[in-house]
């Protein structure tokens, strides 16, 4: 009897012109998945016109320390108006002939690129996943015109898909309450850990004061404004224990953060990095802080969350979205209520009875990889329920 096969995996997502989270998680993702596959990248090159994207003025700069796993074919990459691009990733997946293709959602802007991706796998017999980062991403939510068509748009390629993968029970429910995927696998696969951020602790140059940290993009919904609110809450004596970092990129045009921190009574305990930082820097901020605050008003996931996991840090994180189930068993969580900045200010408080200790983080991508490689075995995937409203089914 012949040895079977080793599996072969295409992963398209996010590249390094355009850094974002996913663009960690597709490189990590494709390097688990090298264990256990032939596996070939398509990264989304240049998302968008430069001058449409919130961080256009660090477009192209190196930031990003990590790399592919050398047994991984990268092609970078596919452009948003295409050119010869698209045509090479095409040929790539005709040539691969990847068995499974694997495509990271977070955005409208590779719709169209997506789905030229998916017509060229089912034309080799690849079966198509799609992976949920987020549903929709709460900018192109807020211009009714680009939600209406990239929901229409997205339906188009879900409709091609076999599965489906998601972070949380959570993001699972809200998936099925927005589209179809009647008769259909949707598996919940925990996001994986981020552990190429993990340094050695600093201790701090100030006895008995703990430094905090915010990190992330400054966004409306990562509640940044309800943390300074609870900063400023606490009394002199109080404030003299901590000092607050906040490093992140102002997307969207939501200066609100920005304007209480100038505005704080305890501005001097506060240091502001308002730009996307390298990963060197990434490592030093998080190597030097005790605790973390990530106080979203919703999320499906967080790499900044994970960051702090995987440095065992204290974090303090709303119980949103999918962020609840991501640090259930994380012992140095304390979870608040979105969008309180008293109940912040409490956790604020708590918080120096958690830092000393070192938290374990369960999270590994063998989860992961297991899930994408499930979409490869010959037995069928357990059937999607059908979702119903009112005794209709939804289409």
């Amino acid at each position: 009897m012949s040895e079977p096969r080793t599996p072969r995996i295409c992963v398209v997502g996010s590249g390094w012109r355009f850094t974002s989270g996913i663009s960690y998680y597709t490189c990590r993702l494709s390097g688990a998945l090298a264990d256990h596959a032939e596996v070939s990248a398509v990264l989304m090159r240049r998302l968008l016109p430069r001058r449409l994207y919130p961080g256009r003025a660090r477009v192209g700069q190196t930031l990003a320390a990590l790399d592919y796993d050398p047994r991984v074919e990268v092609l970078d990459g596919v452009d948003w108006y295409w050119g010869a691009s698209i045509v090479r990733a095409v040929r790539l997946i005709r040539r691969t002939r990847p068995d499974v293709l694997v495509l990271e959602w977070w955005t409208g802007v590779v719709l169209h690129s997506y789905l030229v991706l998916v017509l060229a796998a089912r034309s080799v017999g690849a079966r198509v996943v799609v992976e949920f980062h987020e549903v929709e991403d709460t900018g192109e939510a807020r211009i009714p015109l680009v939600s209406a068509v990239v929901g229409r748009g997205l339906r188009t390629v879900l409709s091609r898909a076999d599965g489906f993968l998601v972070h949380s029970s959570f993001d699972r429910s809200v998936v099925r309450q927005t589209y179809d995927l009647t008769g259909r696998p949707i598996k919940v696969v925990p996001h994986g850990p981020y552990d190429h951020h993990r340094a050695a602790h600093r201790p701090g140059a100030e006895p008995g004061v703990y430094r905090l940290l915010f990190f992330g993009t400054i966004r409306p919904y990562k509640g940044l404004e309800y943390l300074v609110e609870a900063f400023d809450a606490l009394s002199e004596a109080e404030v003299s224990r901590f000092r607050l970092a906040v490093v992140g990129e102002t997307w969207e045009g939501w200066t609100r953060p920005l304007e209480l921190i100038a505005a704080s009574r305890h501005r001097d305990r506060i240091t502001l990095v308002n730009r996307y930082v390298s990963d060197e820097e990434v490592t030093g901020f998080f190597a030097d802080a005790d605790a973390v605050v990530l106080p979203y008003l919703r999320s499906s996931a967080s790499g900044p969350l994970h960051i702090a996991m995987s440095n065992g840090l204290p974090v303090i994180v709303t119980s949103v979205g999918g962020l609840t189930e991501a640090a259930a068993d994380y012992g140095g969580a304390i979870l608040v209520p979105p969008g309180d900045a008293a109940a912040l200010a409490d956790a604020l408080r708590e918080v120096p009875e958690r830092i000393g200790a070192q938290y374990q983080d369960r999270h590994s991508w063998e989860p992961n990889v297991e899930a994408v490689l499930s979409f490869v075995r010959s037995e069928p995937a357990a059937p999607e329920p059908a979702a119903t409203d009112g005794g209709r089914v939804r289409r």
